[in-house]
């Protein structure tokens, strides 16, 4: 006879977008200006609990894509933190969303002296 299957008490979900590329117009300096930069962007989505059965209890993939085209598609930003910022917005205001991790890069930003430059942005929704 074997044992049943312990309880499920915790579930723990993460949506996942890694390695998203795309051409932005950012940067502060002179020669950052009028011309687009690649970025490298992960995102890292918390989920709060509940069984996914269909597409509607979970985050779609696509959702964190437009997300980032609609920021980059906006307008010249200066500061990549200010598009982590943006990013990790949309993503929190996603239905289900708790918590939100947005690492964006920039590969040539201290060429050749570094292989990427970048910032990572942690927002997590207040328990209330």
């Amino acid at each position: 006879m074997t044992a049943p299957a312990p309880p499920i008490v915790t579930r723990r979900r993460k949506v996942l977008v890694r390695g998203l590329r795309l051409e932005a117009f950012i940067g502060i300096y002179d020669h950052e200006k009028g011309r687009a930069q690649s970025l490298a962007i992960d995102v890292e989505i918390d989920l709060a609990e509940r069984r996914v059965e269909s597409l509607a209890d979970t985050v779609n993939y696509e959702a964190v894509v437009d997300a980032v085209r609609r920021i980059a598609s906006a307008g010249h930003i200066d500061l990549v933190e200010t598009f982590a910022e943006r990013l990790a917005e949309a993503c929190l205001a996603l239905e289900g969303a708790l918590r939100v991790r947005v690492m964006i890069l920039k590969p040539g930003a201290l060429a050749p002296d570094a292989e990427a430059a970048g910032v990572e942005l942690i927002l997590e929704r207040n328990e209330t």
